[in-house]
């Protein structure tokens, strides 16, 4: 997780613990991963934060209606991006829609700043 800060990336969990799906953590544990994510986000100040799990999101920062991509707000800065969570439970997604949505990301990170 460290080691990846000295290549410009970060990498953390909403939750602390797994589960099978997200809706076997309580709504606490879930805001309280949104404020810590916030916090590293103010202090380490990324260009993009991606969260992994519309359901987890949806939660942890009280966005009901959000959907898979790009959100309209801003993270401390920072770009927010939520991605369909690659659990073999999530049948919304197969693969090749799972790849599709990675990388949009992928070149969005990659393209010059707007």
């Amino acid at each position: 997780q460290f080691e990846l800060l000295d290549h410009g990336l970060g990498i953390t969990n909403l939750a602390s613990r797994g589960t099978a799906s997200a809706a076997e953590l309580a709504r606490a544990e879930l805001v309280a991963g949104g404020r810590l994510l916030a916090t590293k986000t103010a202090h380490y100040a990324p260009q993009f934060v991606a969260v992994v799990g519309v359901t987890a999101y949806r939660v942890a920062f009280d966005r009901p209606r959000a959907r898979i991509g790009p959100q309209e707000e801003r993270l401390h800065g920072a770009r927010l991006w939520v991605l369909p969570n690659p659990s073999g439970l999530n049948a919304h997604y197969q693969l090749p829609a799972l790849v599709a949505e990675f990388a949009v990301l992928r070149q969005a990170v990659a393209a010059p700043p707007p």
